[in-house]
């Protein structure tokens, strides 16, 4: 893809109060970010600040686009909004809504479309997820060592048009972050732990691998639990006050101020019961899984690293929930990818509303 033009992002005047993005944010995940941006807490909230008009720029460029878009993502380190798009009377459009246009092959329903034909077709063993980049206009397929020429039998009968889909060689196979084992966050049936994601009115929010509806956990029951594919659930907690914020593992706590999803380049910070807090930066949106058990789609593709009993656990952009813990690979030694269930979808599945402060 090419730039067409490097108009400044974020012309538009903000719809919020310039420190609503950082109003309520816990010292322990900005101190987080700016460790992992290489900055200070001043820098870290000049981010957030940014993320916040950022979500505003990327909802104007999609509703004027339409079908033309292909995806929004940030440069924090310039402070800029990029959009892609096909033609150039919605590139037009996306400068005007304050974004950098970026001109597109393929449109974002165009990959999406080429997303659910892999999801509807026999996928080999050898790709274990599939993602759409929005920066490199393709979706991407992860193929395991030893796969390429399955993978490339397989992609060839997506009759998919050129460049459209990347080959991505030396992924590991991604797998849920529940664990055995008994002690902090939240047991299930007393034989696994998982981490409680979001306080909503009644309960919390967190990942459906860790159990199905009726099973008991040590705050409350599973209510509604969807896996594979999705990978959420809430559980009910009549005899507890579940409150607007997230655990820090270090005697305090996050607020949590809405669930404004961020793009694609932001920072994000993710809380554990196994590792505690961990950062890094969003790269893509409609991401599937191939766990053990089953295929998860639209999950949200992260940088940060997450660890066996994490699964559940919360996402965050500032004060802004964004999902729940799925799984993944690596481990925060050396490093991971992990993917995240978005929160607003499980909002809307069940009826719930999330609980802020």
């Amino acid at each position: 893809m090419t730039t067409a033009a490097t108009a400044p992002a974020l012309a538009q005047t903000p719809t919020s109060s310039p420190d609503a993005a950082v109003d309520g944010v816990d010292a322990q995940l900005l101190e987080a970010m700016a460790a992992d941006l290489g900055t200070d807490v001043a820098g870290a909230q000049d981010v957030l600040r940014f993320q916040a008009d950022a979500a505003d720029t990327a909802d104007d460029v999609a509703a004027v686009a339409g079908e033309a878009f292909a995806g929004t993502w940030l440069d924090e380190s310039t402070r800029t909004v990029y959009a892609a798009a096909t033609t150039d009377a919605a590139r037009e459009a996306a400068a005007d809504a304050g974004a950098v246009p970026v001109a597109a092959e393929h449109s974002l329903d165009d990959l999406e479309a080429i997303a659910a034909k892999i999801e509807s077709s026999t996928v080999p063993d050898v790709i274990p997820s599939w993602w759409i980049d929005v920066e490199q206009n393709d979706l991407v397929v992860d193929v395991v060592a030893g796969g390429d020429q399955a993978a490339t039998d397989f992609v060839a009968t997506l009759d998919a048009p050129a460049g459209a889909v990347r080959l991505e060689t030396g992924a590991e196979a991604p797998e849920t972050f529940a664990t055995i084992q008994g002690g902090v966050a939240y047991n299930i049936n007393n034989q696994s732990r998982c981490s409680v994601g979001f306080a909503v009115q009644g309960g919390f929010v967190t990942a459906g691998h860790c159990g199905v509806a009726g099973d008991s956990t040590t705050y409350g029951t599973f209510q509604g639990s969807s896996f594979p594919g999705n990978d959420y659930a809430w559980v009910s907690t009549p005899t507890h006050t579940p409150v607007g914020s997230v655990t820090n593992y270090a005697g305090g706590s996050v607020a949590v101020k809405g669930s404004t999803a961020a793009a694609v380049g932001a920072t994000v910070c993710r809380s554990g019961s196994t590792t505690g807090w961990h950062c890094g930066q969003i790269q893509g949106f409609n991401s599937t899984v191939r766990y053990a058990e089953g295929s998860v789609s639209g999950l949200i593709r992260t940088n940060v690293c997450a660890e066996p009993g994490d699964s559940g656990g919360s996402l965050l952009a500032g004060n802004q929930a964004q999902g729940v813990t799925s799984g993944g690979s690596g481990n925060c030694s050396t490093g991971g990818t992990t993917y995240f269930q978005p929160v607003n979808e499980i909002l809307q599945t069940y009826g719930l509303r999330l609980l802020t402060s």
